[in-house]
């Protein structure tokens, strides 16, 4: 009995942490599908083709109006007859059309024009957000797994501790109370198991839905750990060197406000029409007549419209600038942060794998060659055993932490 312990031990022992599982779902394939499928992404392009076909249509005309009727009818009908200068009446037939100012059409094209841009940005931003979901539910579960495994092979080990403990019972060797303590650490394992389990499926309904599938879809994952080296980046004091799309949409509508302000002021500009009526007439000779027509935009009691709308433009331009360099400083801000986290989180880890693990593990064979020669407890031996358990969850929260620390650099900086 005490060798096969001794043969399970070695093997826990030896047990590489970041070794890969049967990969079904990587995440980047993760993260392609929810590009793909996920509505909210899908939605922007929809909006990017809707602001299209409404620039399509900026250099429209006003329709032309047409209209016919009565023209200078006398109430007496006999008169209709009378070919005399007083007999003036007749069938009119007009047709006008307004001719808008050049200048407007051009300046509404570009702002109609520049809207798109911003959706597009707006579209890169949110399929950054959804990657952080994405991962965070992906790591979730990659940390789940390991603790899983890890539950797994400390149940059999502790097993086989208390089949042995209590086979030296009847020889004093062992004693009662701890062989209890044992089964009762046996029963909490279950527990810790039932919570890791309810950590794996809140993944992967998370993830099944960030998919768009069925939350009931059942995938394994890649559970090989990438940690990249970010820890070892400078920090970063200028935004302009890093590229973030909200920033970008938040420029880009600026731009557009500006567009949209050119194209407001441009409505000073007059714009022209003509007209032209035919009269058919029944006591004289047939007549018509042309006229052109122009609009005074800058009547004062008409100009006031545009220059308000002007006027206020010109602060909303300044809002959203102020807007702009708050959204860097918090950008620099939560980027240095998580880079700042991300050392240190990394030099722990670091510390539980080369340092604290070891030597609880040396710590844990001692406990068990002592226990196997007699000169040991059985209740020390279990001490040793769930710190060693102890410190193998706390690497694997900590594990969880810097892939979470290394989500969010990535969602800061939008990194792909």
């Amino acid at each position: 009995m005490m060798k096969k312990i001794i043969t399970i031990l070695s093997f826990l022992l030896n047990n590489n942490f970041l070794h890969a599982q049967n990969v079904n779902l990587t995440l980047v394939q993760a993260l392609d599908s929810v590009e793909k499928n996920y509505p909210e992404i899908l939605k922007y392009d929809s909006k990017i083709q809707s602001l299209r076909a409404l620039a399509e249509g900026s250099k429209a005309w006003m329709p032309p109006t047409a209209s016919f009727g009565l023209n200078q009818f006398p109430y007496n009908p006999m008169m209709l007859k009378d070919a005399v200068p007083m007999n003036q009446a007749g069938l009119m037939f007009t047709v006008e059309q307004m001719i808008p100012n050049s200048g407007k059409l051009n300046a509404k094209q570009k702002y109609l024009s520049s809207l798109p841009q911003i959706q597009k940005d707006n579209k890169e931003w949110a399929k950054n957000t959804l990657h952080l979901y994405a991962k965070y539910f992906y790591y979730q579960r990659l940390v789940a797994e390991k603790k899983l495994k890890l539950v797994s092979e400390n149940r059999e080990l502790l097993e086989l501790l208390i089949k042995t403990s209590e086979a030296k019972y009847p020889y004093n060797q062992s004693d009662l109370s701890t062989i209890f303590k044992a089964r009762a650490k046996l029963e909490e394992l279950k527990n810790m198991e039932a919570m890791i389990h309810s950590l794996v499926s809140e993944s992967n309904i998370g993830l099944n839905t960030l998919m768009n599938r069925d939350v009931n879809t059942v995938f394994s994952i890649d559970t090989t750990v990438v940690i990249n080296s970010y820890e070892t980046f400078s920090l970063v004091s200028d935004i302009n060197l890093l590229y973030r799309s909200d920033i970008t949409a938040m420029q880009n509508s600026i731009k557009s406000m500006k567009l949209s302000k050119d194209y407001m002021y441009s409505l000073r500009k007059p714009d022209f029409g003509v007209r032209i009526d035919h009269m058919q007439m029944f006591g004289m000779p047939n007549q018509y007549s042309v006229m052109g027509m122009i609009t005074i935009p800058i009547a004062p009691w008409s100009a006031k419209m545009y220059k308000s709308e002007v006027k206020s433009m010109g602060f909303e331009i300044q809002s959203m600038t102020q807007e702009k360099q708050t959204m860097q400083l918090m950008a620099i801000q939560m980027i240095n942060e998580k880079l700042s986290m991300l050392k240190y989180d990394i030099e722990q880890l670091k510390n539980y794998s080369d340092g604290i693990i070891p030597m609880y593990s040396k710590n844990f064979e001692a406990g068990l060659l002592a226990y196997k020669q007699n000169t040991g407890s059985f209740f020390v031996l279990l001490d040793s055993w769930e710190m060693l358990l102890m410190k193998k969850m706390e690497y694997n929260d900590k594990l969880f932490t810097v892939l979470k620390l290394q989500a969010e650099y990535e969602y800061e900086t939008q990194k792909k």
